[in-house]
């Protein structure tokens, strides 16, 4: 491992009156942020008491303050608002009109999209100008809705992003260039599912359902990730059917993107909000701040026996996630109709593909050995790629350093969003390995830059790479994949037995938290 630094958040209501509209535009200052520059990690005993002393007292958010409830009243919820940086726009003449097509943006209805904004876009002035002619809802009960982390408050990040458009793209993002270069890695990827799948209905078979478990997975790392990601094309319908091939593989774009842009990339190893840290408890413990029980401290074992079935698991969330309108860490505020619908459309094509079709030209039995060795190597490939990327003991906060200063001491509104990405965050390998993994292999790039196509993030690593030395920050990357699961094999038999640290929810109320 090569550690690249200097150093180591009923009763009847009177009739509203209808929201008040100014085109006016007021966004607050950018604030230099700071670079955390905290002692040497050193691998040991954790030190939470110290840590959790120091925490001041829960700072408490009212729920519904005074301007009503922007969900439920009907003057707010009959309209596609978001806020960005303390100011409610209404979104509804712009949707149709958004360059990323109106899937991304529906993300950010119903919430504060400041994160989700400030990091799609590489051009912040640009960006914002098109705000600005939005209609501004003058009235609006801001303090109700949860506020996000702000990433252009990020000294680092900014620093980074003009960087990356002056020695990478050249000027050429104007012209969609950060969206393009990996039309050759679809085609290939394409190409080998197609093939997978004509053997697997010409013969169903162990062999040939792993050969489409390889291609499922390859699918999942690379073009729905970054078709959902909007960072295929310049063209949201490229994207769009990109990330539809997350539905024939088993999943739900749909309830990817909210599951993953809005929770797990906004609050990346945040133990209240990211999804990526709660979603699988009770069964496994990857973050000393979830419940403990006796059995996790075999969970570096056991997961293994868990991982094949991680398919299932998606599928049964996706279901759950439909009927309750939210994913763990995320309520689906803006989905569509037709986004809905995209979740039971694309389970009937994927067990169509995987099931319907093998049992009428070989029967079940043949079926069932193909179809299950598709599961099975499918989740077996995603769970070794995707869990690695956050659960290492540098990118937690169970030891001393900058990673536990940042998300023990530091409240969410608080941190430096972009040094957060980086200290949660994980790489291994190289060119190669970003080609297979869809640029997952470099998951402090991506998350920095979730827009960006995956083909442009080794170029983008030797700048984040260096800007994070000159800072003192902590930049962890691997040689290999077989070196990164040791330390993941590693971090999960500590956690499974390290002592429960309490939640930090300082920065609002669960009220509050409720309405993400």
């Amino acid at each position: 491992m090569k550690l690249s630094s200097q150093t180591r958040a009923n009763g009847a209501r009177p009739r509203a009156k209808e929201p008040t509209y100014r085109l006016a535009f007021r966004p607050a200052a950018l604030n230099a942020g700071r670079s955390i520059t905290a002692p040497g990690t050193q691998r040991g005993a954790c030190i939470i008491t110290n840590v959790l002393a120091e925490r001041p007292a829960p700072q408490l958010q009212p729920s519904t303050p005074q301007g009503g409830d922007p969900w439920a009243d009907e003057k707010w919820s009959k309209l596609k608002w978001t806020v960005y940086r303390g100011t409610a726009y209404d979104l509804t003449p712009y949707i149709a009109r958004h360059p990323g097509g109106s899937w991304l943006i529906n993300l950010a209805i119903g919430r504060d999209c400041t994160a989700l904004f400030e990091s799609y876009h590489l051009r912040p002035k640009i960006a914002i100008s098109h705000l600005k002619r939005l209609p501004v809802l003058a009235d609006f009960p801001i303090d109700a809705v949860p506020r996000s982390p702000a990433p252009n408050d990020s000294e680092f990040y900014n620093t980074v992003r003009e960087r990356v458009r002056s020695e990478v793209f050249k000027g050429e993002d104007a012209k969609g260039a950060h969206r393009s270069g990996s039309e050759g890695a679809a085609l290939a990827v394409i190409s080998y599912s197609v093939l997978a799948y004509v053997l697997y209905a010409l013969d169903t078979n162990v062999f040939t359902g792993v050969l489409l478990g390889l291609a499922g997975a390859w699918i999942g790392l690379t073009i729905q990730h970054c078709g959902n990601h909007g960072a295929m094309s310049t063209k949201p319908w490229v994207n769009n059917l990109m990330g539809l091939t997350d539905d024939l593989t088993g999943g739900s774009s749909l309830m990817w993107r909210y599951h993953h842009q809005v929770s797990h990339h906004i609050h990346c190893n945040d133990d209240a909000f990211d999804e990526d840290v709660m979603n699988a408890t009770p069964f496994l413990r990857f973050d000393p701040r979830q419940p403990k029980f006796d059995y996790h401290k075999w969970q570096h074992l056991y997961m293994w026996a868990i991982f094949p079935f991680l398919n299932l698991i998606f599928q049964f969330g996706d279901l759950k996630g439909l009927v309750e309108n939210k994913t763990v860490g995320a309520t689906l505020y803006g989905a569509s109709p037709l986004e809905k619908a995209t979740v039971v459309l694309g389970k009937l094509a994927h067990y169509s593909l995987l099931w319907v079709i093998p049992i009428m030209l070989h029967g079940g039995a043949a079926t069932c050995t193909g179809a299950v060795a598709y599961m099975l190597t499918h989740s077996i490939v995603l769970a070794a790629t995707f869990a690695v990327s956050h659960n290492v003991p540098e990118a937690k906060p169970m030891d001393p350093g900058q990673t536990q200063d940042s998300l023990y001491k530091q409240g969410t509104l608080e941190r430096d969003w972009g040094i957060q990405q980086v200290l949660t965050s994980a790489n291994w390998g190289g060119v190669i390995g970003n080609f297979f993994t869809g640029g997952l292999n470099l998951q402090i790039e991506h998350h920095l830059f979730p827009a960006i196509s995956f083909m442009h993030y080794p170029a983008i690593s030797k700048i984040v790479r260096d800007e994070a030395q000159k800072r003192g920050v902590l930049y962890n990357e691997y040689d290999t994949l077989w070196e990164i699961l040791g330390r993941f094999q590693l971090y999960m038999r500590e956690v499974g037995s390290a002592p429960f640290v309490e939640m930090s929810k300082r920065d609002m109320s669960p009220a509050m938290m409720a309405r993400l």
